[in-house]
C-alpha cells in the first residue's frame, strides 16, 4: 500500500511569514524557508494484517499533522509506506529494507516515520543511519535500540545499528525496560506468586519477555515457565503445560499479529482461571476482537494513558481527531503517530533554507529539547529516548480496554 499526501505549505511570503509564527512549529527560532522549496516525509509502518487497525490510525494522525502545520515556502509531501506482505500477514524484513532504500534513493526525503515493530526498525536504522537520514518511530519499545545491556539488550546493541557513529533513530514512546518492570509490579499487585512467561519469539516479545522475567525474579515472583512459541494455529500442548505448572498468571511479550488471542482461548479451555498480560503488543482491539469472551481476566499495560483519560492538548487533539475521522476513540499508538509527525514537521521549519537538507533536519530532530506536545512537555535524551516515563494498566471489560490506574516500577 502506498499513498501520497500533498500538504498546502507553500504560500505567499507575506501572509506565510504570518501564517508560520501563528502556526506554532514547536521549537521556537526559524518557522520556515526564504525560497520554496519541496521536502518529502516517509512513514514505514504494517498496513496489512492484524496491525492494520492501528497503523491506520497512525497514517491519519500524521495527514493530520501535516495539514495542520503551515511552514513558510516548504511544501511537505507523504508517502505511507506497509512494511507488510499478505504472504507473511506482518512487517517483513524484506519488505522493510526495500522500504528504507526507497526513502534513501528520493532526494525529496527528509525523515522516515516508523516503524512500528521493534525487529523493523532494527533492519532500517543502519540503513537510513549511513545515508544519513532522522527516523522517528511512534511505537517501537525494544531497548536495546537505543540502549545498552544494563537495559535489557544484547552486547553489541545499540552500537550496530549505528554505523557512522552519529545516533539518527528517536522514539517518542516510553522503552520497555520500564514497561517490562512496571508489568512485573503490577502482577505482584494483583496477587500473583506464580508466573508462566511466554515470548513469540521476536525482538520486541523476547525482549520485553526478558525484563518481565528479571523484574519478577527481583520482586520475589516464581518462575512457573519460560519458553518462545512462535506463531501458530493452536497452543494445546502449551497451555497444558501452563495449568500443570501451577502458575496463576501468564506473561506474554509480543504482538497481536503472533496469535496471542489463540493462545489464550487455548488457555481458558484448561485453565479458566489463570490471568492473562500483555504489554503494548496486545492492547488493541483486535486482540479484543479475537479473544472474544476469553478475554475476561486479562491485563495489558501501555506507554502514557488510554484516550479516555487525555486532558489539555491530547484531549484536543482527540476531539479533533474523531471530529475528522468520524471515528470513536482511536488506539492508543494514534495519538503517538502525531506527536512523531509534529517534532519532524518542527524540525524541518526550524532547519529554514536547509529544509530539503536531510543533516540539518536529522540535527534539529535529535536536538529536540523541552517539546510542548500533545503528550506533554519532554525531550529527546542524547540516544535519542523521550524522557516521558509514564505507564498505565488496563484489563479487558465488555469487549474493549478499561483504563485500571498509572503504574510505576518499583
Amino acid at each position: 500500500m502506498q499513498r501520497r499526501w500533498i500538504s498546502a505549505a507553500a504560500a505567499i511570503t507575506a501572509l506565510a511569514l504570518v501564517m508560520g509564527a501563528c502556526g506554532g512549529a514547536g521549537t521556537g527560532g526559524t518557522t520556515g524557508a526564504s525560497t520554496a522549496k519541496t521536502v518529502k516525509i516517509i512513514s514505514s509502518l504494517p498496513m496489512t494484517g492484524a496491525s492494520r487497525t492501528q497503523t491506520v490510525e497512525i497514517v491519519n494522525s500524521i495527514k493530520m499533522a501535516i495539514d495542520e502545520t503551515k511552514i513558510t515556502n516548504v511544501t511537505v509531501l507523504y508517502d505511507a509506506l506497509d512494511d507488510a506482505t499478505a504472504a507473511k500477514g506482518s512487517w517483513d524484513a524484506a519488505q522493510e529494507a526495500e522500504n528504507a532504500r526507497k526513502a534513501i534513493n528520493d532526494k525529496q526525503v527528509v525523515a522516515y516515520i516508523g516503524t512500528y515493530n521493534s525487529g523493523a526498525a532494527k533492519v532500517s536504522i543502519p540503513l537510513l543511519n549511513q545515508a544519513g537520514m532522522v527516523m522517528v518511530s511512534p511505537a517501537n519499545t525494544y531497548p536495546g535500540l537505543t540502549k545498552g545491556p544494563e537495559k535489557g539488550a544484547e552486547a553489541d546493541e545499540p552500537g550496530k545499528y549505528y554505523p557512522n557513529g552519529k545516533r539518527n533513530y528517536a522514539r517518542v514512546v516510553p522503552a520497555d525496560d520500564i514497561q517490562g518492570a512496571v508489568g512485573a509490579t503490577w502482577a505482584q499487585e494483583l496477587g500473583s506468586k506464580k508466573v508462566y512467561i511466554v515470548h513469540d519469539t521476536e525482538l520486541y516479545g523476547k525482549g520485553i519477555a526478558d525484563v518481565f522475567r528479571a523484574k519478577a525474579k527481583a520482586l520475589g515472583l516464581t518462575e512457573a515457565g519460560y519458553e518462545g512459541a512462535q506463531k501458530a494455529d493452536n497452543y494445546r500442548a502449551l497451555a497444558n503445560k501452563i495449568k500443570d505448572s501451577g502458575a496463576d498468571l501468564v506473561y506474554y511479550g509480543g504482538i497481536v499479529d503472533n496469535n496471542p488471542a489463540v493462545l489464550l482461548k487455548d488457555l481458558r479451555a484448561v485453565a479458566p482461571t489463570v490471568k492473562f498480560m500483555g504489554p503494548d503488543g496486545i492492547n488493541c482491539s483486535e486482540f479484543l476482537k479475537q479473544a472474544g469472551p476469553a478475554a475476561t481476566e486479562t491485563y495489558s499495560t501501555f506507554g502514557g494513558v488510554p484516550p479516555e483519560k487525555y486532558t489539555g492538548k491530547a484531549a484536543e487533539w482527540l476531539k479533533n481527531y474523531n471530529a475528522k475521522f468520524n471515528n470513536n476513540n482511536p488506539n492508543p499508538y494514534a495519538i503517538y503517530g502525531y506527536e512523531a509527525a509534529k517534532v519532524v514537521l518542527a524540525a524541518i521549519a526550524k532547519s529554514g533554507d536547509k529544509a530539503d537538507d536531510r543533516a540539518t533536519v536529522q540535527t534539529n530532530v535529535m536536538g529536540t529539547k523541552d517539546y510542548d506536545g500533545v503528550l506533554g512537555k519532554w525531550s529527546f535524551d542524547a540516544g535519542g529516548d523521550t524522557t516521558l516515563t509514564q505507564f498505565s494498566g488496563s484489563t479487558a471489560k465488555s469487549g474493549a480496554w478499561a483504563f485500571v490506574k498509572e503504574l510505576a516500577a518499583k
